[in-house]
């Protein structure tokens, strides 16, 4: 019987633990850290042999295969010493695919692969299709394929696949049949050695694996993109989509519709009937829609689902208005990109939460949209020491606080009548929350308490 070593007790984890072992391996989850409650109890049912708090290096280096948790860098010592003994070390995603022959639409970007994952999903369920969707969004791909080799288990024909670049630092075979790249600007730097070449060939895997029957959705207007396409082989037919050119072969806008043409389809959709607002979600349903409409589903069909389409929780979601004031919830914009975007969409004045952990951000792109814009800037963050060099002197009022009732208790004194508060941190959550939902709850929470 074949030995699996899974590092991280994490969503990865353990849906790697749950295949692995249902195929057929001798497995064992290893975590540097405390595994919770929740998934260790998964182990301890299934039986699941696990550590915590520190890796048996010996017994690890003894596996004929080890997954990894995306979180882990490959220049952890262990792993480099499993590298060095020559075994074989993939991510979850990697081993996943081994185990389905179902259709898989990858999605990655810095930007907007949560939003154009639960998109493309919404179409292809609209369209009566068997999907599941997960990856870096719900559940992993690991447990998805697990699921679906339960006994009664529905057979499942498509995979949309939400893919951070994590994810994607150790495919060796992985190939979805149709991959989506959203955009490309600078985050995770800190991971890459501040390098975003090393970032953007990250991202890139996605193609690496495919064939020329299958396709590369990818941004047209995003310069990083259109540089890296003609460092990287075309193994996918390119699909192009863009709110700035005409596209002969993909999608863009025309007007105020949104006009795509693939092969032998083509139909054009309205952009004011659109469910999600804003060009980054013009955007958002280029991709999904061209995603669609390769795996054939119906115009039709596309055009009402995308009308029809509630956004990701976290991301421009509008909470409440109180005494004429909105307030937008959008903590899942931990870059300055997406920070850009959500600037970009609110045509009031408002007042900007931002802050937390910062990843080597250049917060200048922001300037001219924060003059224009933004009334009062509260950070929320233990170290604000970078965005107090950078906007202190940008707007009249600058206050630094350290727990989110305190910033919308402040936010909520400043905003006047037909203002905005957006909580659009452009950082990392972990200083003060334990990841982004729970920023984003913390601040729904404190809205509805005011």
């Amino acid at each position: 019987m074949k030995f699996l070593a899974v590092l991280g007790a994490g969503e990865s984890g353990v849906g790697a633990a749950l295949l692995g072992q249902q195929q057929g391996y001798r497995v064992l989850v290893s975590d540097h850290g405390t595994i919770q409650a929740a998934f260790k109890n998964v182990l301890v049912q299934n039986e699941i042999p696990w550590e915590e708090n520190g890796h048996s290096d010996t017994t690890i280096l003894a596996a004929d295969l080890v997954v990894k948790s995306p979180g882990i860098p490959d220049t952890a010592p262990l792993v480099l010493a499993l590298r060095r003994k020559g075994v074989s070390v993939i991510d979850e995603v990697e081993f996943a695919a081994r185990y389905t022959n179902a259709v898989l639409i990858g999605i990655t970007g810095s930007n907007g692969k949560t939003t154009t994952t639960m998109l493309t999903h919404h179409i292809l369920k609209s369209d009566g299709k068997s999907v599941a969707m997960g990856g870096n969004i719900g559940l992993s791909f690991a447990k998805l394929v697990y699921e679906a080799h339960l006994p009664e288990a529905k057979k499942i024909d498509y995979y949309v696949l939400e893919l951070s670049s994590f994810q994607l630092d150790n495919i060796e075979n992985f190939r979805p049949h149709i991959a989506v790249i959203t955009n490309i600007s600078p985050d995770h730097l800190d991971r890459y050695g501040y390098d975003m070449d090393r970032y953007t060939a990250a991202k890139f895997r996605i193609s690496m694996n495919q064939l020329p029957t299958d396709y590369l959705i990818y941004d047209a207007d995003c310069e990083v993109i259109g540089a890296a396409l003609a460092q990287f082989p075309e193994t996918g037919k390119r699909i192009p989509f863009s709110t700035q050119k005409i596209i002969n072969n993909g999608a863009c806008q025309k007007g105020e519709n949104i006009e795509i043409a693939l092969d032998q389809k083509s139909f054009s959709m309205q952009i004011n009937t659109l469910a999600l607002e804003g060009t980054h979600n013009v955007k958002n349903t280029m991709a999904a829609s061209a995603a669609a409409a390769l795996v054939q589903i119906r115009k039709e069909t596309i055009r009402n689902s995308v009308q029809h389409f509630q956004g990701a929780p976290h991301r421009l979601e509008k909470v409440l208005k109180i005494q004429h004031v909105t307030y937008i919830n959008d903590s899942k914009a931990t870059n300055v990109n997406a920070t850009f975007y959500a600037l970009d969409s609110v045509k009031t004045p408002m007042v900007w939460i931002v802050g937390g952990v910062d990843k080597g951000n250049d917060y200048m792109p922001l300037m001219s949209m924060v003059r224009e814009k933004v009334k009062a800037i509260i950070c929320l963050g233990i170290d604000n020491n970078t965005l107090k060099s950078v906007f202190s002197k940008a707007t009249d009022i600058f206050v630094e606080t350290t727990s989110m009732e305190e910033a919308v208790k402040i936010a909520y004194k400043i905003a006047e009548k037909g203002e905005t508060v957006l909580l659009s941190p452009a950082c990392a959550s972990f200083d003060l929350f334990k990841n982004y939902e729970d920023r984003g709850d913390q601040f729904k929470a404190a809205v509805k308490n005011l």
